[in-house]
């Protein structure tokens, strides 16, 4: 009986040995991260196994720790060890020719000195710093001289035209209906005349420089991203505009961001996606607002960035 029952016992451990072995190869090891910041950008990347990179570009008077802050991407991108970089790069509508250069060297210095892959790189932005994406990523395409190209870029609810954000200025400054948009309007215009002109009277500097000019349909600017993945992201709330702002449809982002889009799928551009929310756009603060990075799934992204 004591050895039949020792037979047994040795039975049971050797099958909790084996299902033990079965639990422990099922289950993840899970990656590590390290956090790396400088006063250019803020990076997290896994210490191995790295799959791809994800640079961010923040809005206007924004920098990296916003952009952590407003669009929590960082945990889905470490479940799929993604590397993402939150650059402190703004305060540009526009790129000149040199602070392009500059920014390209930048970017391929940050990705060789962190030895993060070339090969799988998306750049994507909110607000101005979707005009930064994806006007860096043509440059990028275009350049031979870069080690790297990017693989995918998308924008977040961006002030593409800036034709139309000119002309949208003086309609607000006209109606006088809040601070915020007075305040906005007048800086706009008077940084726009400064550089570009008044474009009532010529609209070829505005054309040289910006992402897009729908009076034209010019996208020049955006050629070299024709064989590249293209998320354009918006959310065209008409009635919070018209509460808040007392904007009209043709005042609003989302208005020329699908003319851009109709426009490039005209042109042969055939992996651009127009991608339209409703009701998603809330501030971190939980403010109500249609221009914000919560217009973004995440989840979804990480799809694309993986595919």
């Amino acid at each position: 009986m004591n050895k039949i029952f020792g037979i047994i016992l040795i039975i049971a451990v050797l099958v909790s040995c084996k299902n033990a072995k079965k639990e422990n190869s099922d289950t993840p090891s899970k990656t590590e991260f390290v956090e790396i910041a400088s006063d250019f950008y803020e990076l997290s990347k896994p210490t191995e196994n790295i799959k791809g990179v994800l640079v961010l570009f923040p809005g206007f008077p924004h920098k990296a720790e916003d952009t952590k802050r407003e669009f929590k991407v960082i945990e889905i991108a470490k479940q799929n060890s993604i590397a993402v970089i939150y650059m402190n790069y703004n305060q540009k509508l526009w790129l000149e020719k040199d602070e392009k250069q500059k920014l390209a060297e930048q970017l391929q210095n940050i990705l060789l000195e962190n030895k993060l892959p070339l090969n799988d790189v998306y750049l994507g932005g909110y607000s101005s710093g979707g005009n930064v994406s994806l006007l860096i990523s043509s440059f990028l395409n275009e350049n031979k001289n870069f080690k790297f190209k990017p693989k995918g870029v998308f924008m977040v609810d961006s002030p593409i035209d800036l034709v139309a954000l000119y002309k949208s200025s003086e309609k607000n400054l006209k109606r006088n209906f809040s601070e915020v948009s007075v305040t906005e309007s007048t800086w706009i215009i008077e940084t726009l005349k400064n550089r570009f002109g008044n474009p009532n009277d010529d609209i070829s500097k505005y054309q040289e420089y910006a992402t897009y000019t729908s009076e034209t349909n010019t996208t020049e600017n955006l050629k070299g991203l024709k064989n590249t993945k293209i998320r354009l992201y918006t959310e065209p709330d008409t009635l919070w505009w018209k509460e808040n702002r007392m904007a009209d449809y043709d005042q609003i982002n989302s208005y020329y961001i699908e003319r851009l889009f109709e426009n490039l799928k005209e042109s042969g551009f055939n992996q651009v996606e127009y991608l339209p929310s409703v009701n998603k756009g809330y501030r971190e603060n939980g403010d109500r607002h249609p221009h914000s990075w919560s217009i973004v799934d995440k989840q979804e992204l990480m799809k694309w960035i993986m595919e």
